[in-house]
């Protein structure tokens, strides 16, 4: 029987998680991967693991897809609008299937924050707590992806634009979130825990003399005004609804909203996040 089970399996965090799980020695036979669409998870199947077919905007696929399972890892959707009623479709059918544990990535103080990725999350939270059955939230700050996938334009333009007053996030790897998520789905807990991630903390400032360092090309920040980045990324070609979502994100790091002193990362996972220079050092690679 099946004991730990991974929505969104072959997602960028998910198809990580499942690896963590295998690599630190955990029987494929008790993992499922459950995907949208199974022909992606051909290279978890050879590893042993067991996949399985659910969409989350079909509630009826997504007993089956639990059946079974001791804990599940419910990894949050990416439709804006969405994310809600699709969340609780997993949570009512985790209820229904016996699952003994749910953990759920959410947004770094999800409860407490005026990011505008929040809300959704927080409302997650509030049906899970009322769904009565034993739960574990991961509270994630931001991916260190979120900027070395810009390595190219910085380098391109030799700048990194912001709006974040020169206030910290507290970014850590996808894989580092994907080894907490692998500690918290085996780990013992009693009661509801709550979990605040993050690495090392670092601003703009510093990400730019990391870029610099790591790659021999010069990057320098340029603190903007939220309005003023707004303005910034619609010249450079995006809507004005998405630029101004992204200097909404910015101006919740201003005020220290995706920062935390909170240990809960390492903790989890035995280790201190990845430096922020290994991670550009990969990005270049």
């Amino acid at each position: 029987m099946p004991t730990y089970a991974v929505t969104g399996a072959t997602g960028r965090l998910g198809r990580l998680v499942i690896e963590q799980l295998l690599d630190t020695g955990v029987p494929a036979a008790e993992i499922v991967a459950i995907v949208r669409t199974p022909e992606k998870a051909a290279d978890l199947a050879a590893r042993g693991a067991e996949i399985r077919q659910a969409n989350y905007d079909d509630p009826s696929t997504l007993p089956g897809a639990v059946a079974g399972v001791r804990r599940l890892l419910l990894i949050s959707g990416d439709t804006p609008g969405q994310r809600v009623a699709q969340h609780t479709a997993v949570i009512d059918a985790a209820k229904l299937a016996g699952v003994e544990r749910l953990i759920y990535t959410s947004i770094l103080k999800a409860d407490a924050t005026t990011n505008p990725l929040a809300p959704e999350h927080k409302a997650t939270e509030e049906v899970l707590a009322s769904s009565g059955l034993p739960y574990t939230v991961l509270r994630n700050s931001w991916y260190t992806e979120n900027y070395t996938d810009q390595l190219p334009q910085y380098l391109q333009t030799g700048t990194i634009l912001g709006a974040t007053g020169g206030s910290k996030v507290s970014a850590a790897t996808r894989a580092d979130y994907a080894a907490a998520a692998a500690a918290a789905l085996t780990r013992e807990e009693d009661g509801n825990t709550v979990y605040e991630l993050g690495g090392t903390a670092f601003t703009f400032d510093e990400l730019a003399a990391a870029v610099t360092e790591v790659t021999g090309t010069t990057v320098v920040h340029q603190d903007l005004s939220a309005a003023d980045l707004a303005s910034a990324l619609e010249n450079i070609g995006l809507d004005a609804g998405t630029a101004g979502f992204v200097a909404a994100l910015d101006h919740s790091i201003a005020i220290g909203e995706l920062t935390t002193d909170s240990d809960d990362l390492s903790r989890l996972i035995g280790r201190a996040s990845t430096p922020l220079h290994d991670a550009i050092r990969a990005a270049r690679a």
